[in-house]
């Protein structure tokens, strides 16, 4: 195991540690990604959204955030960001699974449709784009009480196209309100290409025209995300305003679980994707700086493995919600009919 020490040997100001711990978020969100995509296969879970390949973006951004007092306005995608945030592998599984113990909503909300106010993580809907506005709303609530909190909303490129995206970049920018637009552009719309959304794929250029700045920074490099959002978080913090962040993601997955992409992506564009994958590039570069090497590097896997196959056997065995399933009036007798809890 390599020696720890304080020292920046990754030539960024994140001390090792920290590099280490979002390492670890990064193989974490990884591994509940792709366990979460066989539980669908076997139909133990309803829905899921593969974050392969958006890691870094999500881990290294919320690190940039206070995680006891900042706001984190999501997307289902966000898996990464809610471990960071605080959120815990059971956890996540009990809101998969549906179980009456996921924080989130009781198990009610459809799997990774995240809301955990303890944590400051406010509810999202499946509405593309609906998450800007209100994430608006919560920095200016943030703003008028003094708590002197950041708020940070995620999106992908799509939801650049709806118009909730310049109601909540415009409010933001008038009011100079402590927000980060956090995009991220992995190139496609579930099915539609960038190019098919805008004749500027530069998302982050939008910013110019409500009063602050924007910035585009890769995606795949979590060094570079946290150090752009931390500038970003920093200026809304101290009162200057918003910050479009633009990160250039991939999606080695299919948009859900209910998609096929292989019916509108090439093989090879798959392929290049895949050699581009944050997790090795990450992993590579902690090794060659001397903070892991390949032997603690193997445990670490395996430590995290075995955290989500205890969290989803766990989650697996907890009981579902106490609820009433009511259909339409019978027309033999009229009556309501009534699901108990076990079935």
């Amino acid at each position: 195991m390599p020696t720890k020490n304080d020292a920046h040997r990754l030539g960024s100001k994140l001390q090792d540690d920290d590099a280490q711990t979002i390492y670890r978020h990064m193989l974490l969100a990884r591994s509940i990604s792709e366990k979460s995509w066989l539980l669908t296969r076997q139909g133990r879970v309803l829905f899921t959204m593969p974050c392969d390949g958006q890691e870094a973006a999500d881990v290294a951004s919320a690190y940039a955030l206070d995680t006891s007092g900042d706001f984190i306005v999501p997307y289902a995608r966000n898996l990464g960001a809610m471990l960071v945030k605080g959120m815990t592998s059971l956890e996540v599984m009990l809101n998969m699974f549906g179980k009456s113990a996921d924080p989130n909503s009781g198990g009610r909300q459809m799997p990774m449709h995240w809301g955990y106010k303890k944590l400051g993580i406010i509810s999202m809907g499946s509405s593309i784009g609906t998450t800007l506005p209100r994430a608006s709303g919560v920095a200016l609530a943030s703003k008028l009480q003094g708590q002197n909190a950041v708020t940070m909303v995620y999106f992908g490129e799509g939801a650049a196209s709806e118009g909730d995206f310049h109601e909540g970049l415009a409010f933001a920018g008038v009011h100079r309100l402590p927000v980060v637009f956090l995009c991220n552009n992995n190139g496609w719309a579930t099915s539609v290409p960038v190019d098919l959304q805008t004749a500027e794929p530069q998302i982050s250029k939008r910013a110019a025209g409500y009063g602050f700045p924007g910035v585009t920074v890769d995606g795949l490099d979590p060094l570079a995300v946290y150090q752009t959002v931390t500038k970003a978080v920093n200026r809304a913090r101290s009162g200057y305003g918003p910050t479009l962040v633009e990160t250039k993601t991939i999606r080695m997955m299919p948009h859900s679980s209910s998609d096929d992409h292989n019916r509108y992506r090439s093989q090879e564009e798959l392929d290049t994707e895949k050699n581009s994958d944050p997790l090795p590039r990450f992993r590579d570069r902690l090794i060659s700086a001397g903070i892991l090497d390949e032997r603690s590097n193997q445990a670490l896997s395996e430590a995290v493995n075995q955290e989500v196959e205890t969290a989803i056997k766990e989650a697996d065995a907890a009981p579902f919600p106490n609820c009433l399933l009511y259909t339409s009036p019978s027309p033999r007798d009229g009556l309501l009919s009534r699901m108990p809890s076990s079935a």
